[in-house]
């Protein structure tokens, strides 16, 4: 029950007068200028969280620390 080539041809027909022949250009490009702008954010934030961890210690090692340190509130007394 797959889509045989008619039927993906009749799509891309559609989609060519729907659309028209200089939009399909424009809306590729906008969909790679959001992919190259999300792929720049996880690098930066990778980069921050290595400038932050301490030398010689993975993110997770990192974050199990900061989880570690942290004094659990027992029931019966005031948040800090």
């Amino acid at each position: 029950m797959g889509l045989n080539l008619w039927q993906i041809l009749l799509v891309l027909l559609i989609v060519v007068l729907l659309f028209g022949r200089g939009r399909i250009p424009a809306l590729m490009g906008d969909i790679a200028s959001g992919i190259r702008s999300f792929k720049q954010g996880l690098q930066e934030e990778e980069q921050r969280l290595d400038v932050t961890a301490p030398a010689g210690q993975t993110e997770s090692e990192s974050a199990q620390s900061k989880r570690g340190s942290e004094q659990p509130v027992k029931a019966g007394q005031p948040h800090a």
